[in-house]
Order: structure tokens, then C-alpha cells, then sequence
């Protein structure tokens, strides 16, 4: 397939490395929107992990010139609504992901369950703590809000996600570190009196984040709608 690459940082040229690695072309890369703009050529899917301010234009163009999106830009979700009904208007393809990691999509699934199991136990206070490199620019990051919208959804104690701290009881906090050269750590913590449950995800580097986009891409091309790793994974 033919890869139009959106944003040309660390992730970008990782994911260009196992495109190439897997047989695939790079048929543009658009480190930025006015590159972007330029872009008149034929791509299959465009991969986009770029920057949350350029986010919105970067997929209205790709819906624009109808080639498949995949994202996995975090930071710009309070525009959601507004990108997919775009891309229905435009008949476009659109795949979003917070993280592309089989491992961080399985642990988003314990996460979900142990919310479910920790629903009788009112001592236990839930937590979060999320680390990644210093160039990650939002916070908290895109994992650890979809993991909070999973405890959230699982937990009737828990209303709200809160970064620092707060005096709410219903809030879960969320606690960000920005620490090089970290790829990304998760972790959840419930806490009592008597001890603590913690599940943690570690990345080791960004190529599982990176392999995942592609093979996904691989899966969007010629695709049309709106969909979300659980209906690639099939969850």
C-alpha cells in the first residue's frame, strides 16, 4: 500500500521504518500543515501522529481528498464529534486510537475488569500515574484518559478524572510525570488502609505502538465509516 505520513517526529519515522519493512511506500510525508497542504499525489491510508493543534485540519484534508485516516494524535478529543461528522459527510474512513499497543489495548481490558471487581470495596481510593518523554505535550496523555473513561464506566464511585489532586471523592485522580527518555508507563493503584492493588504497562520503546498503526492501516485501506481498535480486535 501507498502511505501518506502525517507528522515526522520520533513515532513518524518509526512507523516509516516498518511500512517499508513490511513491503509498503511512503507516498508522502507532511511534517506540518502547510507541507500537508502541498500533497497532491495518490496515497492508499495516511497515518497520522502529529501535533493536537494540527490534528483537526490534518484529517479534514485527508477526508477531503478521500483517503482513509488512521490517528493516533491525542489532545484534540473535545473536537471528536466535530471530526466524524465530517468524515460522514465526506463518505471518509476514520480510525482513531489513544494507543495502538496490542499490550495497552489488552491491559484498557483488565483495567475495565478490576473496576468491576473493586465496586464492592469502598476503602479502596483509586489512582493513576502516567510517565512518558518530555516532547509529549498533553496531559494527561490519551492512554491515561481512555483507561480513566474505563474506570469510570466500570466503577459507580467514580464520576469524574481530575489531574493533580482534589478534594472530590468521586474523582479519580491523575497524576502525569514527563520524564526522558520514558516510551510510556501506566499505572492504576488502589489503595487502603491494609495494602494496595496496583496493575501497571510499560513500554519499552515505540515500535509496538508503531507496528499497531501500521497493521491497522493495512485494515483501513478501502475501508469507509468510523471505527476504534475494538472493531479491530473484534472486542
Amino acid at each position: 500500500m501507498k502511505v501518506l505520513l502525517i507528522g515526522y517526529g520520533k513515532m513518524g519515522k518509526t512507523i516509516e521504518a516498518l511500512a517499508k519493512d513490511r513491503g509498503h511506500s511512503i507516498a508522502g510525508i507532511a511534517d506540518n500543515t502547510e507541507e500537508l497542504s502541498r500533497f497532491s499525489g495518490e496515497a492508499d491510508v495516511a497515518i497520522e501522529f502529529s501535533q493536537p493543534e494540527a490534528a483537526i485540519s490534518n484529517l479534514k484534508f485527508c477526508f477531503d481528498k478521500h483517503i482513509p485516516v488512521v490517528c493516533g494524535t491525542t489532545g484534540w478529543l473535545e473536537h471528536k464529534n466535530e471530526i466524524t461528522d465530517y468524515c460522514q459527510q465526506k463518505n471518509g474512513g476514520f480510525f482513531y486510537a489513544s494507543n495502538f499497543s496490542l499490550g495497552v489495548n489488552l491491559f484498557f481490558q483488565l483495567n475495565e475488569r478490576l473496576a468491576q471487581l473493586m465496586r464492592p470495596y469502598s476503602d479502596y481510593q483509586v489512582s493513576m500515574e502516567e510517565t512518558h518523554h518530555t516532547q509529549k505535550k498533553d496531559a494527561p496523555s490519551g492512554t491515561a484518559i481512555t483507561l480513566a473513561e474505563g474506570i469510570i464506566k466500570n466503577h459507580p464511585l467514580i464520576k469524574e478524572w481530575h489531574l493533580g489532586e482534589t478534594l472530590n471523592p468521586a474523582a479519580l485522580v491523575i497524576h502525569s510525570h514527563r520524564v526522558d527518555p520514558v516510551p510510556g508507563t501506566h499505572t492504576i493503584r488502589y489503595h487502603s488502609e491494609v495494602d494496595d492493588i496496583e496493575i501497571t504497562h510499560t513500554a519499552h520503546s515505540r515500535k509496538g505502538f508503531a507496528q499497531g498503526a501500521v497493521v491497522v492501516a493495512e485494515w483501513m485501506v478501502n475501508r469507509k465509516g468510523i471505527y476504534s481498535i475494538d472493531d479491530f480486535l473484534n472486542l
